[in-house]
This record gives structure tokens, sequence and C-alpha cells, in this order.
């Protein structure tokens, strides 16, 4: 029964996302370099939240404190993402062959990049709860802990993936309103999670974050210049 628990929660929180790696990352090497990157520079934004929690050792039990720097980290270094991959584009135009340049052209470079960052996040947030999974059982407060984990990990690694179409686009277009509502809504669906405490409140937490999820999918989508008639006409097999 553990083992079942273990493959469904791996299946839900990362099923999508090899997906996404088989079908879209895995045949361009440039894209895999890009999506290392991202992962590194997630790393490096929880490197500093954890020395900023070693650092205040009065609000080291409160999880909110962390919680909102750990959000503020991330942005800040998905800021350093962009400047660095805006800086190394220029350059790369001069080495890259053709084919090479448009696997990471337009919103391609950002979007393997925040995939990265998505990825990394979503594995260090559920392997400790894999672990759990395969016994001794321990579900916490709710039954239904290792489902919801699995859920919210699956739902962070798009949004961050989507968040980070919408925050390269916003700062390349000097559009920094829109760069710090990906702020602001990384901060809401990060906070709600403290839902999760209680009992009662934990499936509103993963159904709110879903609801994000949707419209940050379609803010994305808008953003790289989607439409509904481009979705008509790829339902229709039009050209």
């Amino acid at each position: 029964m553990t083992l079942m628990v273990f493959f469904g929660c791996v299946f839900i929180a990362f099923g999508p996302s090899m997906a996404i790696f088989v079908f879209t990352v895995m045949k361009h090497p440039l894209r895999i370099i890009l999506l290392v990157i991202g992962a590194f520079f997630w790393l490096l934004s929880l490197l500093f939240s954890a020395l900023l929690w070693l650092a205040v050792v009065p609000l080291k039990q409160e999880l909110a404190f962390s919680l909102v720097f750990s959000v503020i980290f991330q942005e800040a270094f998905r800021f350093a993402l962009f400047k660095l991959l805006n800086k190394a584009e220029s350059g790369l135009d001069e080495a890259l062959t053709d084919e090479e340049k448009h696997s990471i052209s337009g919103h391609k470079l950002p979007y393997v990049s925040g995939f990265g960052f998505g990825l990394m996040y979503g594995l260090f947030s559920i392997v400790n709860v894999l672990s759990s999974s395969i016994g001794p059982g321990n579900v916490g407060k709710s039954e239904h802990f290792f489902l919801i984990s699995a859920f919210l990990t699956n739902c962070f690694i798009l949004l961050h993936l989507f968040w980070n179409i919408i925050a390269f686009h916003a700062l390349k277009h000097n559009s920094y309103y829109k760069a710090f509502l990906v702020l602001l809504c990384h901060m809401f669906t990060s906070c709600l999670s403290l839902l999760n405490l209680q009992q009662n409140t934990s499936f509103v937490a993963v159904l709110i974050d879903h609801v994000v999820l949707v419209v940050v999918a379609l803010w994305a989508f808008f953003t790289v210049g989607g439409s509904f008639r481009n979705v008509k006409t790829s339902f229709s097999c039009q050209s």
C-alpha cells in the first residue's frame, strides 16, 4: 500500500513535468542547459533563504516569516536569471547555428528556464513527503496529506513556468508592474499553503491555487501572443 501511495504521488506531482520534458526539452541540448541554469538559480534562492533563517534566530519557528522571505528571494533570483540570460542571449547569437537559435528563440527561453526553476522547487518541496509515504505511516493532520502535497507540487511547478514567461516578458518590455503582480501572485499562492496546517482548510488552498494556475496560464498564453482564434484553429486542424 505504501508503494502505491508513493508512486501515485510521484506521478501526480511530476507526471505533467515528465511530459513537458520529454516532448519539449529532451531533444534540444540548449534547452536542457537552460533548464539546469533555471534549477541552479532556484537553489541559490533556497541557499539565501536558509542563511536568513539561520541568522534570524528569534523567528526560526515562525513559518510565515520564512515563507515570505523565501518568496522574495525566489523572485529576486528570477530577476537575476532574466538579467543573466538577457545578456547571454545577445552573445549567443554569434555562436549558435540557426537551428539552435530557433530552439531558444522568443518565449522558449523563459519557458525552459522557468520549467527548471519550478522543477527544482517541486523536487525539494515533496522529497521528504515521498520518503515518509514509504513508511512507517504518518499522514500528519489530514489523511489526504500526501495527495494534497502531490497536487500542490504539480501546481507550483507549472505556476513557476508561467510566472517566468510573464516576468521575463514584463521585464524585457519595462512593464515592471506586471513583474510586481507576479511577485504578489507568488506571495498569495504560497501563503495559502499555511491553510494546510488546518485539517478543514487544506482542500480550500488546493482549489484556490488551481484556479490561480488556470488564470496565470491564460495570462502567459496571451503574453506570448496566443489567442482564442489560435486555439480554435489548432483543434480544427486548419493551417
